[in-house]
């Protein structure tokens, strides 16, 4: 019974972990004072040498112009913070190999879905894609925010589901700002 105290949370962390889709992890210069900026803009030269399509490029930043504003910011021409972006792309290979009791011809094995002994191993490929977003100070000329969102991109051509995965990854890293450290 007592194994079973120590098991239950690690369980159901791994069950709530596995259920987030991107993966966030925000960090930021803890001098910087968050509360004193109030205007933003792109960061164009930054923006341009991200490895992106112009169209996702477009889908990312007006992701990020509708966070920003909801958090009160104002887009203006002489901002307190730049916005930057870069982004990357790894495949995955993920291999898993599928083992339980199982009884065929040759006796007893490992393997609940061919019966007999052996294995199977599954091979899944999939693409992780990496947003990352810097808020650079512009008077200090320094970044003082980064945002960094990790998880599986789709591969579709249906343009909403893009554009939804999109807003997804932009959401939840946006969460992050202004750092909690800050807000107290």
């Amino acid at each position: 019974m007592k194994k079973l105290k120590v098991l239950f949370p690690i369980v159901a962390l791994l069950l709530i972990t596995s259920c987030i889709s991107v993966r966030v992890v925000a960090d930021y210069d803890q001098e910087a004072d968050f509360k004193t900026y109030k205007t933003f803009a792109f960061y164009k030269t930054g923006i341009d040498q991200a490895e992106i399509s112009d169209l996702d490029k477009k889908r990312i930043l007006r992701s990020i112009e509708n966070e920003m504003v909801a958090k009160g910011f104002v887009k203006s021409d002489n901002p307190d913070l730049l916005v930057n972006i870069m982004t990357k792309a790894n495949k995955r290979v993920d291999l898993n190999n599928n083992w339980g009791w199982g009884f065929g011809g040759w006796g007893w094995g490992w393997n609940p879905w061919i019966w007999g002994g052996g294995g199977m191993q599954t091979v899944r490929t999939r693409v992780e894609g990496v947003l990352y977003i810097d808020l650079i100070d512009t008077k200090q000329k320094e970044l003082v925010w980064q945002g960094r969102g990790a998880g599986n991109l789709l591969n579709t051509s249906n343009i909403e589901k893009k554009e939804a995965r999109i807003q997804e990854f932009v959401k939840e890293i946006m969460k992050e700002y202004p750092p909690m450290a800050d807000t107290q």
